[in-house]
């Protein structure tokens, strides 16, 4: 919990154990749509939102690899009708065909909206099973395709809500203008008579050390040739995370970065470049992705690329420009510090992660890097037989 009396609203978030690593290889795409399926209504509960909104309240929720998360906010008066809503739906999901129906068609709607009609939009149910061999990381978070979720059965449904939307497989924040006293009181209320749950026993399969470059290419009805590159990095919690973080601001966070300032601005051989991590769990990838000028070769911008990315290797950043991204990094954390919402999930997440104090002292990580181990990772990393690419092409 934590207290902030300076706003009217208590905001609540319910981080849930499981994300799309949990999933069944032949049955993907269930976390997502579970997500989906718990807005349907509860037992007591016909529609979720209804009352939330009776009580000037707001909410969401998102889905990834690994958690599943939901927030709402609302007055502080109004807090019980949080737990309320909250509790019942972790105690008794209301299933049933038509609600199946409904949120699977909307899933579906989505996967083909955002993942096949979409301009390069499939990349990543290419670029994840191209990276990935062994771990569940090698399917997007909406599934390997349609098809799942289709057949999905009530049983199945059933099976996963029962295995993982449990007190035990949970964490809950509040953040805003209550007290601890107040929140003791209802959840003991709201949440005490739920039955714990099973413990989840998560036993993932390692993925193993890449050993040779990877390339996949494919031709899709859009305007220009893009790459990615995708390099295996370490996990959320490793310290070499915000190294690496730190090295993809370096690469392209803003337009005196790296890439833009020589692929852009100089060679003119990008329209649009960005290096980014997926910052999953269990060790993520580093990528880089980039739509190419037309009449650019794909062989000219990768090499270009590479040619940037063996500068980092062969070369300690100046202090200054790491300060410049280590400013960066601090001046982002302040700002989701701003919102109630943001504090909420930040705790929600440090606390998944192991680590509560990470909400305040993740930003001493980052100050700590220094110019010699961005080298070290570097070259550690961002090795070609580390590497898995993908060439978008435009069809001609």
């Amino acid at each position: 919990m934590h207290q902030d009396v300076t706003t009217p609203l208590v905001s609540m978030n319910i981080l849930y154990n499981v994300g799309s690593r949990d999933e069944d290889p032949e049955k993907t795409g269930f976390a997502h749509l579970f997500e989906h399926l718990m807005f349907g209504g509860s037992v007591n509960i016909k529609k979720y939102d209804e009352p939330l909104e009776r009580v000037g309240g707001e909410n969401n929720a998102f889905t990834n690899s690994d958690v599943t998360d939901f927030y709402l906010t609302v007055p502080k008066q109004n807090l019980e009708t949080a737990f309320w809503l909250e509790s019942d739906r972790m105690l008794n999901l209301a299933f049933s065909k038509k609600s199946l129906e409904v949120q699977r068609n909307v899933v579906i709607e989505e996967f083909k909206q955002n993942y096949l009609n979409k301009p390069y939009g499939d990349t990543w149910l290419l670029l994840r099973p191209l990276a990935y061999t062994t771990h569940p990381y090698q399917w997007s978070t909406i599934g390997k395709s349609i098809e799942p979720i289709q057949n999905a059965t009530m049983d199945d449904v059933t099976d996963f809500y029962k295995r993982f939307y449990n007190p035990n497989n949970a964490i809950m924040v509040l953040a805003g203008n209550t007290t601890v006293e107040e929140v003791k009181e209802l959840a003991m209320k709201w949440f005490g008579p739920i039955p714990a749950g099973e413990e989840v026993l998560r036993n993932l399969p390692k993925e193993p050390v890449q050993t040779e470059p990877r390339m996949l290419k494919v031709e899709r009805d859009v305007p220009l040739d893009c790459i990615y590159m995708a390099y295996h990095m370490c996990g959320k919690m490793d310290d070499e995370y915000p190294v690496t973080d730190l090295m993809s601001d370096l690469l392209s966070n803003g337009n005196s970065s790296r890439l833009y300032q020589s692929l852009i601005k100089e060679q003119q051989l990008f329209s649009d470049i960005n290096a980014f991590l997926t910052g999953d769990e269990d060790g993520g990838l580093f990528v880089i992705s980039g739509k190419l000028i037309q009449g650019v070769t794909m062989e000219k911008a990768e090499a270009a690329i590479i040619e940037e990315l063996n500068r980092l290797k062969s070369n300690l950043v100046n202090g200054d420009e790491l300060q410049k991204v280590k400013n960066k990094v601090e001046s982002l954390i302040a700002f989701t510090e701003m919102r109630i919402q943001e504090r909420a999930l930040n705790l929600a997440y440090a606390e998944h992660l192991g680590d509560i104090n990470l909400v305040n002292n993740d930003i001493n990580r980052y100050r700590a890097v220094t110019p010699e181990q961005i080298c070290t990772l570097a070259n550690k990393i961002l090795r070609p037989e580390n590497c898995s690419t993908l060439y978008y092409l435009a069809k001609k």
